[in-house]
């Protein structure tokens, strides 16, 4: 009986991992093994420990998905996790050794919906609720961009500086979506990540928050994604 290949999605700054709900289903229609983590968001190494303690369940080849921060996560959750084949980012940080999100935001000009975030008085980082769809979820229906302001989730300040340690898309493949409305992350700025992991990369015409707006894109290109790794365990065992 040949084992189900895994697909573990992370989420990102201000989302939790229910954002990934419509994916979820699409994915498991196609008989896929879904498990999505729950960040703390407190810090970037608590964030990677949280995932690999998930990786460490999954028994099989997982592909290892990140959206947003959730690319910072993965990036360095995929370091001694063997049964992770594979690294798929959606509009995601892809970090490289020594980089942080704040580092990089400041390589160029800010995106619009940087103007949106909003420091608390407890180290947090929050999306102001008016400017939340505009910002994060410009084309996500109206009602559910109002649900998803409602019960964003903050990201600490000591996540948005945290460095990244040794990438793991330096030795495993890589794919990427490129949002092309994002305001967020600039989509130049995600085309030069995907491009400097060598990403097999694809474009979507949405905003930050693609797996909701877009889900059957980001499912092809984790179905695309699992299927290379499945090509290549066969030529292993041919």
């Amino acid at each position: 009986m040949e084992t189900k290949t895994n697909v573990v999605l992370v989420h990102g700054a201000w989302a939790d991992g229910s954002s990934w709900g419509k994916v979820i289903t699409l994915l498991q229609k196609k008989d896929f093994n879904v498990t999505a983590a729950q960040l703390p968001l407190t810090s970037l190494e608590d964030d990677i420990t949280v995932t690999q303690n998930l990786l460490s369940m999954q028994k099989g080849p997982t592909v290892l998905v990140g959206h947003s921060y959730g690319g910072a996560v993965i990036t360095g959750a995929a370091n001694n996790a063997p049964d992770v084949k594979a690294l798929v980012y959606i509009a995601a940080f892809g970090l490289d050794e020594g980089e942080s999100l704040e580092g990089l935001s400041k390589q160029g000009p800010a995106p619009a919906g940087a103007a949106q975030i909003r420091p608390d008085d407890h180290g947090f980082l929050w999306i102001d609720r008016d400017g939340f769809a505009q910002a994060f979820a410009g084309d996500v229906d109206p009602t559910e961009a109002r649900i998803m302001a409602a019960v964003q989730k903050p990201l600490s300040t000591s996540s948005f500086t945290g460095k990244s340690g040794p990438p793991a898309w330096k030795h495993l493949p890589s794919w990427y979506l490129v949002s092309s409305n994002d305001q967020m992350i600039p989509p130049a700025a995600e085309e030069f990540m995907a491009k400097r992991m060598g990403a097999t990369v694809r474009t979507v015409p949405s905003s930050h928050a693609a797996m909701v707006s877009h889900p059957k894109d980001v499912v092809d290109l984790i179905t695309l994604a699992a299927n290379s790794v499945r090509a290549q365990d066969l030529r292993k065992t041919a």
